[in-house]
């Protein structure tokens, strides 16, 4: 009861930094106006409008009054421990001092400064502040000097910050904070909001701190736990955001995440969003997000295990048919889960997954308002051409496998039509793209080897590959029909086989050792037999 009289007094202290007239004096100073002295009036103007100039001096000035008002506060806490209105000015004035503290925002070239000024330790220390209003305050400061727009071409200074805060646990000082937030308080869901903002700052100037703030703290945790919330809220979407990013370039993230339920608890938060669609902007940003989380989580092994384990795949089928927004970001984590795992693949076939794929690689996509446009239509053709990639590398023989393949005969050989097709329409922008540049090289624009390769992969290479791996797994069945269509197609279009080794070739000779010597041997035998059996 006493701590809640001192944290009111200071929220009194926000929202009332100017105590507004009473009646009567209000009603004198109507009537007087016109007596005033206007120059005074201009004068007073003036004062308030002056802005120090921040230098080092004014930064010792600010640390100086800050570190003043910390020692009072101390001090009357220590001696007046049960009287919280004895304390209660100390901690009001303290407030001020932190938010004057602010202003070194504006000047990010002092903060070496600031640092060596030894400060840094006090002002963490108050993340631990009994009254959670003066952590709050601490975690606003900290969002202030560590956003992005103030470390803008300030980079030596802000590693210099970063790192100082570091060394001072900012990383265990703000988790712990975190967790004593509470979120039906404005001002409490506003610093977590905050704290997620200079976690995410802090990740921008120091990438490692996406591995230390996982290792050191139990954030991941709490991430999960707000996202199984059902409620939207913007600390749900910001918290979905943040946890991709920890993701999206650590393997021991992923690892770690999979060992804390972490892929159960994602899919279902995106479960929720099986038959319905978010309803603002914001909600599916958010979606996105998870979904993003989803993908990074299925790099490891152990974690499409999992996903298989969750009926992941089954999940991903029911999005698949309702047709809702999340239909492409659906067929993205099924791809994910399928690539170098077979049995996320045999079980994409056992429960009826290649009637839902096939419709979608035909062309027969779900349409609303939000993905009309034509790189969303490209990047979900690229994508189901990747997963059917998959499904033949995951399946290499049996009923499963003749299920696979008899798709490509139903209908008149449909399927092949429609992979010739893209085919052709991949094969000519790549084309446009290596004659675009060829013509840079004749305007003196040397560029080496590798970027070539990787600017036609970027404009298409990597699915035309797909395609002719696809091609290279039919016309290896020697199934007659298949062999038939496809020559049939080739000559139509007037392509050679020697096009398609040609891809295939270059596919081969860049098939990197990222899954050691041994698996790349074994993927470079595959492709080798397809360009035999051409």
């Amino acid at each position: 009861m006493e701590l809640a009289n001192a944290r009111s007094a200071l929220k009194r202290k926000r929202n009332d930094a100017i105590e507004p007239f009473d009646n009567g004096t209000a009603a004198a100073a109507t009537t007087d106006v016109s007596s005033i002295d206007l120059s005074l009036l201009e004068a007073v103007e003036k004062s308030q409008t002056t802005v120090e100039v921040l230098d080092l001096k004014t930064l010792k000035k600010l640390v100086l009054a800050f570190e003043r008002r910390l020692r009072d506060n101390i001090e009357a806490r220590l001696k007046y421990p049960d009287q919280p209105d004895k304390f209660a000015d100390s901690e009001i004035e303290l407030h001020d001092e932190i938010q004057r503290l602010k202003t070194l925002a504006g000047g990010p070239e002092l903060y070496p400064d600031l640092v060596n000024l030894n400060v840094i330790p006090s002002i963490l220390g108050l993340l631990s502040h009994d009254n959670s209003d003066i952590a709050v305050d601490v975690v606003g400061l900290l969002q202030d000097l560590t956003d992005e727009d103030v470390l803008e071409d300030n980079d030596e200074p802000a590693r210099v910050l970063v790192d100082a805060l570091i060394e001072n646990n900012v990383l265990e000082l703000l988790v712990q904070n975190l967790t004593r937030l509470s979120e039906s308080d404005p001002d409490e869901m506003a610093a977590v909001y905050a704290t997620l903002s200079t976690l995410e700052n802090l990740i921008e100037v120091k990438p490692a701190v996406a591995e230390m703030v996982c290792e050191r703290t139990k954030l991941m945790r709490w991430l999960l736990g707000k996202i199984k919330v059902r409620e939207f809220d913007s600390n749900k979407q910001y918290a979905s955001e943040i946890l991709a990013i920890l993701l999206q370039n650590s393997a021991a993230n992923q690892r770690r995440l999979g060992q804390m339920n972490g892929v159960d608890v994602v899919l279902q938060a995106v479960a929720m969003y099986k038959s319905r669609d978010p309803k603002t902007a914001d909600e599916e940003e958010m979606v996105e997000n998870l979904f993003d989380c989803l993908c990074c989580l299925l790099m490891p092994l152990e974690n499409k295990e999992r996903f298989v384990r969750a009926e992941g795949v089954e999940l991903m089928i029911i999005i698949m048919k309702q047709k809702k927004l999340a239909y492409g970001s659906a067929i993205r984590a099924l791809d994910f889960a399928m690539t170098k795992y077979p049995p996320a693949c045999e079980r994409f076939v056992d429960v009826l997954g290649l009637k839902t794929a096939f419709a979608a690689f035909m062309g027969k996509i779900p349409m609303s308002k939000k993905n009309k446009k034509e790189r969303y239509q490209e990047e979900l053709e690229e994508r189901i051409i990747s997963l059917i990639a998959s499904l033949f590398g995951g399946i290499l023989r049996g009923s499963r496998r003749d299920r696979l393949l008899s798709k490509f005969v139903e209908n008149e050989c449909e399927k092949i039509d429609r992979l010739m097709e893209l085919y052709i329409r991949y094969s000519d922008r790549v084309k446009a793209e290596t004659k675009r540049m060829n013509q840079l090289k004749l305007d003196d624009l040397e560029m080496d080897e590798d970027e070539r390769y990787n600017r036609r992969l970027e404009a298409g290479l990597y699915t035309l590959q797909l395609i002719s791996i696809i091609l290279g797994h039919l016309w290896s069945s020697e199934n007659p029909r298949m062999r038939a269509r496809i020559e049939l197609l080739l000559k139509q279009q007037r392509i050679t086989k020697e096009d398609i080794i040609d891809i295939l070739q270059e596919y081969h000779d860049n098939i990197g050792d990222v899954d050691g010597p041994e698996e790349k041997e074994r993927a470079q035998a595959k492709i080798q037999k397809f360009i035999l059996a051409f």
